[in-house]
C-alpha cells in the first residue's frame, strides 16, 4: 500500500484531498502538509529513516502555487534526491502541464479534484511503486562546476557563470545570466566551498562573485551592490569586507 504526503497552502483543498486519499484502498496511510519547505522536511526524514521505516513516503500529491518554495521548486528539488518520491501535481492551474511532466511527474490532477480522476492518478503511481528501479545518484564532476537538475535532467553549471548566490531556507538559488537553479545545499556551505573563488557574503541572504559586482552604491547610509541588472543590499557588518576586496580587486 502506498504512503502518500499531500502538500497544500489552503486548508480546506487539503483537508479535502487527504479525505479522497484515505478513501482509497491502495493507500496505506495519507499525511498533510502546509507548505513546500515543511514537506521538505519530512521527506528528508522520510529518507533517513529508509525505504521500509517509519516515515517513509511513496507518493507526494502537490499543489504548485505556494508561497514561498513553490511546487515545481520542491519537485525539481527531488529529481535530485538517490530515491525521491514519486510526485502527482494536484492544481487549479493547467498553464504548468508541459513543465510538471519534464519532472516526470505522475499525473496531473485538476482541482476541483474529482474522486475517480484522483483513483487513476493513484493506480498510477501504485503501478510506478512496484516497479520503479532505484536512482543512481550524481557525483560532482569537478569543483569548477555544480550540478543542478533542471526538466529531470542533471546539467553542469560553471561556478565563474554564477553572479550571487541567494538563501532559501536550508536551499540556495545560484543565479546567472541565463537564468536560476535552486539546489539542496545551505549558503553558508557554498560560502565556505567557495571563498577562494572570488565568493563573498553581503547579506545573511546573499553570496556574490567579486568578478560580476559592477558598482558599489552608497544612498542614505545604505549600500549596495549592482550584480548585472540586479540591485542586492549589504549588511553594515559586511560593509568594510565588501569595500576591502573591490579595492584590491584586479
Amino acid at each position: 500500500m502506498l504512503r502518500a504526503l499531500a502538500v497544500d497552502d489552503e486548508r480546506p483543498s487539503l483537508e479535502e484531498l487527504l479525505y479522497l486519499l484515505n478513501a482509497d484502498p491502495r493507500i496505506g496511510t495519507a499525511e498533510g502538509a502546509g507548505d513546500a519547505t515543511e514537506a521538505l522536511r519530512r521527506i528528508n526524514r522520510a529518507l533517513e529513516s529508509g525505504p521500509g521505516g517509519p516515515e517513509a513516503i511513496d507518493v507526494v500529491f502537490l499543489d504548485i502555487h505556494m508561497p514561498g518554495l513553490d511546487g515545481l521548486d520542491l519537485a525539481r528539488l527531488l529529481t535530485g534526491f538517490a530515491d525521491p518520491p514519486l510526485v502527482v501535481f494536484v492544481t487549479a492551474h493547467e498553464d504548468f502541464a508541459v513543465q510538471a511532466f519534464d519532472l516526470k511527474a505522475v499525473d496531473y490532477v485538476l482541482k476541483p479534484v474529482r474522486k475517480e480522476r484522483l483513483a487513476e492518478a493513484v493506480r498510477r503511481a501504485a503501478e510506478l511503486r512496484d516497479t520503479a528501479a532505484p536512482r543512481i545518484p550524481v557525483s560532482e564532476p569537478d569543483p569548477d562546476h555544480i550540478s543542478v537538475e533542471l526538466g529531470g535532467v542533471t546539467r553542469f553549471v560553471s561556478v565563474d557563470d554564477i553572479t550571487h548566490v541567494e538563501a532559501q531556507g536550508d536551499y540556495a538559488r545560484l543565479h546567472t545570466d541565463r537564468g536560476s537553479h535552486l539546489i539542496r545545499i545551505p549558503l553558508s556551505t557554498l560560502e565556505e566551498r567557495w571563498r577562494s573563488r572570488g565568493f563573498v557574503r553581503i547579506h545573511r541572504r546573499h553570496l556574490v562573485a567579486l568578478r560580476h559586482v559592477g558598482e558599489l552604491r552608497l544612498d542614505a547610509g545604505t549600500v549596495s551592490v549592482m550584480v548585472g541588472s540586479e540591485e542586492l543590499q549589504v549588511s553594515r557588518r559586511h560593509t568594510r569586507e565588501l569595500r576591502d576586496l573591490l579595492m584590491r580587486r584586479p
